[in-house]
């Protein structure tokens, strides 16, 4: 009877090499100033945007090749339908990534841009300080308009 009651509830603990957070960044990313760092991400989105067209440049060459048409028994055509099915899946495959580069490149642009953020900026402090000038020269015409004594 000094046994435990077995139930099929989980009994959470703690993970013993939990390493949560805990990143090894090379020293020499470190080291980078911006402008190499810039250059490093824009070197992989390249190699990743290269790879994706590759995949599907290479997909099309496979389809054309296997869209031959000559005297093929059963065998083959099922061969070459399952081949092009195949290719066709990994082409969706790049397509989807592509599109998930393109919309994440989208976003970095659209939210990094500081530069025409602080262009736009500039743009609307310059007209709002003009129309301030404007008022102000409105009132103080209004003003002495209202205070001069009418010479009539």
């Amino acid at each position: 009877m000094s046994e435990a009651p077995q139930t099929d509830v989980s009994r959470p603990s703690a993970l013993p090499t939990a390493t949560l957070r805990q990143r090894n960044i090379p020293q020499a990313v470190i080291d980078q100033n911006s402008d190499e760092y810039l250059d490093s991400i824009e070197e992989e989105w390249n190699k990743k945007v290269d790879l994706e067209v590759e995949t599907l440049v290479d997909g099309m060459v496979d389809l054309v090749g296997l869209a031959s048409i000559n005297d093929k028994d059963k065998f083959r055509i099922v061969q070459e339908s399952f081949q092009a099915q195949a290719r066709a899946e990994s082409m969706v495959r790049a397509a989807h990534s592509l599109l998930s580069i393109t919309h994440s490149m989208k976003l970095l642009l659209l939210l990094s841009d500081e530069a025409q953020i602080a262009y736009r900026r500039d743009a609307e402090l310059k007209v709002v300080q003009e129309e301030k000038e404007n008022a102000k020269e409105q009132v103080a015409a209004l003003l002495d308009e209202i205070l001069r004594p009418s010479s009539t």
